[in-house]
């Protein structure tokens, strides 16, 4: 299962090899309770209950409920909100339920106010106004006023076991027998719980900005990566997606993108309607006066933040500091707890600037089985200088480069650009992974481990130069092959850097015949692992000779996936088809990637597709009435095409600016699904070169895009359109991107059958809206249980024009027209399985489908609109994928 499983189960599955170090997680102490109003004995909402000057809080909810972690030594419970007396109330290990009762101090002319349930107004509401002054003002912060500027970015990320107790400590048979996982323990000094490191990753990095011409970069200049991920060829995998879950916050940005969901900044017009803004009081942070701000969402199951904003009380009203948290009641998975704490100050200069972001985040998925974990992000911002930059630094490619140097820094750079010091656990990773390879029967596990979760394995370690698979391929089945067996490999830049081979050989038990692919890549980059590494620039030969379905072409996966070669009906009608292709991929830095190809194709046809021409047709037609036979005897008669062979060009844009990846053994995956995709491909086939049976043309285009509309999730909509230019046979008209799977394959139709229309002009619309559980949300049941609804409706436009048309009767002798495909029932009469569109009626089927169920798996109920008359429709079916998001 392709893109919807590697993006995160991926990650969730390398998580396996942390589970075999440290089991037996328990849970810490905390502290909970409800808050009331003491007059009136309604609870209060939204409320502050924090550890005062420690960094650490939470605020009630809607029905005055909290609850807090208990931190060893912290003994002072603050309680405050705005016309209520501060409580400040003594806490210990043995504290666990802790309801407080809070007194009004808003009198007035000797009468008490009495707050009630809220009727929050922003009409004349001063925090608003003084919000609306931030908003206003955040102009003059930014960096962008300047003609030039450059800084210094230090980024600390840690991974780890996180709730480690004393119990499982002092029990555990694993650190009784291995003392270096004892040894590896410390405690997290903000949540004060026991923690087990797990990998580590520090970049340096400098941003430099010319206001004219505009331009921006990063260029990377140190790297430094250690722990488990190490043991994983693809462990660049889990630092890749660590950095795009848990990117950088700009509050002064109107929007901006964390766990991959976009939220509306606090410091925002859209921000003030979407958060309750409370002033709080009035303090000092740093010598400096400001306003206590606290802001929660409008409706606490949205997607959006509480916290704490510190303004300063003056006419600039700059953020001195933010603190940001998630509400315990979002629709957010697997985040249990999470501290986002800015701070801000003013340069030499005087230009205010953000100088310290930190990030901390607790996550759980199957808490009993895989433990719970702690994300840790240290951000620091230094050596800031606004003076005139070489125009050269702005000429290199990319919006970020990566220095040659940047992963060889030695510890003397480390000690100078390191602003924030290593934890001892953090200084000794490199020992640990080497203590953790030292186990006796480590290797047999970890060579279980990477064919599981990479779906390769290794030839050898710790620097593999083949690695044998993709494992799913290994045994499968099918109409042609029967029982079908397949072994496959491909080369490693451990080998060389830029040369590449892969291949596979298969053999099938039914047709006794022996298929296989071989692949010569030369990159004429160097790459780390593998030659698809972003940004690609490489030539590639190809030879394959296989069977092959029509649609197999528009699956996102290897056509042996055993979890896709279960098809919802019986699919028959096949092609051997024998290929060389040769192809030029070249990707720049900013997303635009160009495409050259040359191809050879023969196609014969097998199973029960067949090719005949019109005219052959007519030919066996009179034959058959002269002889008074069956028809059906005839289907494989003298009359019939063998094969067919194309020679074609093509090339082919697309555009994706901002589009990120991670790699992985058998493929590359984006894993933001935010930027918008551009393509346009044109395919010139010439007849008699190369052998060539045929001359056309092929212009095909789409574009994608993905809308978010705040609390209400997300519409992906793309767009395709297409066209045949030339006559041609029914094998190189246009066929529908059909999915015969149960597996929900991205951009293709689920009850379409196998070249069920046949069209050269064409046009199709897929859109599907992702609501994030806002209807679900409103029923208690699938409010607990986090299921999010999902729509979506699938539509194709098509026609064939009557040049391509074998059905008229001006073509009824055609010598390159081809009888549609069908089968002869058992009356020896010819049934169609391809069709001609109504070019005003097009094709429909939508969808409702339900996903995070279990926060792993995705069901989609599938309803064919129209069309449905046809013997070859399939009017529902139920399709369903593995997808895990936040």
């Amino acid at each position: 299962m392709e893109k919807s499983v590697l993006k995160f189960f991926m990650v969730k599955r390398l998580l396996l090899i942390m589970t075999f170090c440290i089991w037996a997680v328990g849970l810490c102490a905390q502290i909970h309770g409800v808050v009331i109003d003491s007059d009136t004995g309604d609870p209060i909402p939204y409320l502050n209950v924090y550890y005062d000057g420690k960094g650490v809080g939470t605020i009630t909810d809607i029905d005055g409920k909290y609850s807090i972690d208990y931190h060893p030594g912290w003994t002072k419970l603050t309680f405050s909100m705005v016309g209520y007396a501060t409580q400040v109330i003594t806490v210990s290990s043995k504290t666990t339920e802790l309801n407080v009762s809070m007194k009004s101090d808003l009198v007035l002319d000797e009468v008490i106010v009495k707050p009630k349930r809220e009727k929050y107004s922003r009409k004349n509401n001063p925090a608003v106004e003084l919000m609306k002054k931030v908003v206003a003002s955040k102009e003059k912060t930014n960096l962008e006023q300047n003609d030039y500027y450059h800084y210094n970015k230090y980024q600390k990320i840690t991974f780890a076991m996180n709730n480690i107790t004393t119990d499982s400590l002092r029990e555990s048979w694993l650190f009784k027998k291995y003392p270096f996982f004892r040894d590896q323990v410390e405690t997290c000094d903000v949540t004060g719980k026991n923690i087990l490191p797990l990998s580590v990753d520090e970049t340096v990095s400098e941003k430099i900005f010319r206001k004219n011409p505009r331009s921006e970069k990063t260029i990377i200049q140190g790297i430094n990566s250690t722990g488990v991920n190490e043991l994983f060829s693809t462990g660049d995998m889990l630092t890749t997606v660590l950095k795009d879950v848990f990117q950088d916050i700009d509050i002064y940005e109107d929007r901006f993108r964390f766990l991959q969901y976009p939220f509306d900044s606090p410091v925002s017009d859209a921000g003030i309607r979407f958060y309750k803004f409370y002033i709080m009081d009035t303090v000092y942070v740093e010598r400096d006066k400001c306003f206590h701000l606290s802001f929660v969402p409008n409706n606490s199951q949205d997607f959006g933040f509480t916290g704490h904003l510190y303004i300063l009380a003056d006419s600039t009203y700059r953020v001195k500091e933010c603190q940001l948290n998630l509400p315990k009641k979002t629709d957010i998975n697997f985040v249990d707890n999470m501290i986002i704490d800015q701070k801000f100050g003013e340069l030499p200069t005087g230009e205010w600037a953000l100088l310290e972001d930190d990030m901390l985040c607790e996550l759980s998925y199957l808490k009993k089985v895989l433990g719970s974990y702690l994300v840790r992000r240290t951000t620091r911002y230094f050596d800031f200088a606004f003076d005139p930059l070489p125009d050269k630094l702005f000429k290199k490619k990319g919006d970020e480069i990566k220095d040659v140097n940047a992963m060889m820094r030695d510890d003397k750079y480390w000690s100078q650009y390191r602003q924030e010091d290593l934890t001892q656990s953090e200084n000794r990773m490199s020992s640990f992974v080497d203590d953790l390879t030292k186990i006796k029967g480590f290797k047999y596990i970890m060579f279980v481990l990477k064919a599981f979760i990479e779906n390769f394995v290794e030839t050898s370690t710790p620097d593999s130069k083949v690695d044998i698979g993709p494992i799913n391929t290994m045994i499968t089945s099918n109409y042609i092959d029967g029982l079908r067996l397949r072994a496959s490999a491909q080369t490693t830049a451990n080998l060389n850097p830029h040369l590449f081979l892969k291949g596979y050989y298969a053999y099938g038990f039914k047709d006794q015949k022996s298929k296989y692919m071989g692949e010569v890549e030369y990159s004429f980059d160097k790459k780390e692992y593998l030659p698809r590494e972003f940004p690609k620039h490489s030539l590639t030969f190809t030879y394959q000779y296989d069977n092959m379905l029509p649609s197999d072409k528009f699956i996102n996966t290897d056509k042996d996936n055993v979890f896709t070669s279960l098809k919802v009906c019986t699919v028959d009608q096949y092609n051997y088809e024998r290929k060389a292709t040769i192809k030029y991929e070249r990707e720049r830095e900013f997303g635009f990637k160009t495409t050259a190809m040359i191809r050879y194709a023969n196609y014969e046809p097998c199973g029960e597709l067949f090719y005949r021409t019109m005219a052959g047709e007519s030919s066996l037609q009179t034959f058959i009435a002269e002889q008074q036979l069956s028809g059906q005897k005839w289907v494989h008669s003298p009359f019939n095409t063998h094969d067919i062979t194309v020679a074609e060009a093509s090339v082919a844009f697309r555009y994706a600016p901002g589009e990120t990846f991670v790699n992985t053994k058998q493929r590359r995956l984006p894993i933001s699904l935010d930027a918008p995709v551009f393509t346009l491909q044109h395919t010139l086939a010439l007849k008699g070169v190369l052998g060539g049976d045929y001359t056309y043309n092929v212009t095909e285009a789409s574009v994608y895009k993905r809308f978010w509309f705040s609390s209400w999730g997300n519409v992906d909509a793309r767009l395709k359109g297409g066209i045949q230019w030339n006559k041609v046979p029914f094998p190189l008209l246009i066929m529908p991107a059909a999915n015969l799977s149960y597996i929900i394959q991205d951009e293709t139709f689920n009850l379409i059958n196998n070249m069920e229309f046949l069209n050269d002009r064409y046009a199709s619309l897929d859109v599907s809206w992702n609501m994030q559980g806002k209807l679900f949300n409103r029923i208690p049941l699938l409010k607990k249980l986090k299921w999010r609804e999902f729509i979506g409706v699938k539509c194709l436009w098509g026609t064939l024009t009557d040049k391509n048309n074998p059905f008229l009767e001006q073509n009824r002798n055609d010598d390159i027209l081809m009888k549609f495909p069908g089968h002869y029932d058992y009356n020896g009469e010819y049934r169609y399985s391809s069709n001609v569109m109504d070019p005003k009626k097009p094709y429909v089927e939508i969808t409702a489908g339900i996903h995070n169920i279990f926060k792993l798996l995705h069901v989609e109920y599938v309803r064919r609109l129209n069309y449905n008359n046809l013997p070859t429709a399939n009017k529902w079916g139920i399709r369903f994928m593995i997808r895990t998001v936040f």
